[in-house]
């Protein structure tokens, strides 16, 4: 449901929230996270474009989460790397999947894709402290 790049981003993102405040270097960033340096770089980029992290170079620097960002939903830092996702979007990828005319799978994948959904809107980055620690790919 979510790219790697996505899940990359989120892992990043529970990373410098559990260390709020700090100015954490690329290079330790990668290492502690098992993401590779340059397509950590890619990520870290885009989540500054987004004003969700903030970086500072030289002596002391790196990447921190911004403040604000924490109380972001996942849904915008997901929609970044994965693009909105259409409403109604059907599991086997028929493009006019509804109540009237479901697929084999519509009312199973009616209810995962809105608790899905659901969670997207609902859970902050803040929430993903402590989330992850000693996780790697």
């Amino acid at each position: 449901m979510i790219s790697g790049t996505g899940r990359y981003a989120l892992r990043i993102l529970g990373y410098l929230a559990d260390r709020q405040g700090a100015w954490i270097q690329t290079h330790q960033i990668a290492s502690d996270t098992g993401i590779p340096a340059n397509y950590l770089s890619k990520i870290l980029n885009q989540l500054r474009k987004q004003g969700i992290v903030a970086s500072q170079k030289g002596r002391g620097g790196g990447f921190t989460l911004r403040r604000e960002g924490l109380d972001r939903p996942l849904a915008e830092v997901v929609a970044v790397f994965d693009g909105r996702r259409s409403e109604g979007e059907c599991l086997f990828g028929i493009e006019h999947c509804d109540a009237a005319k479901p697929c084999p799978l519509h009312d199973w994948w009616d209810r995962v894709r809105g608790s899905y959904e659901e969670m997207l809107r609902t859970v902050r980055i803040r929430d993903l402290r402590s989330t992850s620690r000693e996780v790697r790919a």
